[in-house]
């Protein structure tokens, strides 16, 4: 039973250095719609949740230094559309780190953004509950 008096993890907050490009790479892979636009700020949706990324633009903050934090992720619903991911991360911008599988069916991919943060995209294989 979840007494949590929260929904847990609603947004993350990263600085950038370019609201109008950020928010264009992040939408040309993911297809995230903006919430709320303002200068220096934007606020997406992540597809498939109510979740958000929150891009603010800072010019005396150090950009693509994640302090601590590896990456963050986006899980695919099918693990076929792996390549089609990795077909928009280049066509973005995006640089390809890595890339494979954890295990046999488990595909991933690492890269970065145009700030220099690394983002995964993975499919998990689900255990049968």
């Amino acid at each position: 039973m979840n007494n949590s008096l929260t929904y847990g993890l609603t947004h993350l907050a990263i600085s950038v250095r370019d609201i109008s490009r950020t928010k264009k790479f992040y939408h040309d892979i993911f297809g995230m719609q903006t919430m709320y636009d303002q200068q220096g700020f934007v606020q997406m949706t992540t597809p498939g949740c109510h979740d958000i990324l929150v891009f603010e633009e800072k010019k005396n903050s150090p950009i693509g230094n994640t302090g601590g934090i590896a990456h963050f992720g986006f899980r695919l619903k099918e693990a076929k559309d792996i390549d089609e991911m990795i077909k928009r991360i280049i066509s973005a911008g995006g640089q390809i780190v890595d890339k494979g599988e954890f295990v046999k069916g488990s595909p991933y991919v690492f890269f970065k953004d145009p700030d220099g943060y690394d983002v995964e995209i993975w499919y998990e294989l689900l255990t049968e509950s």
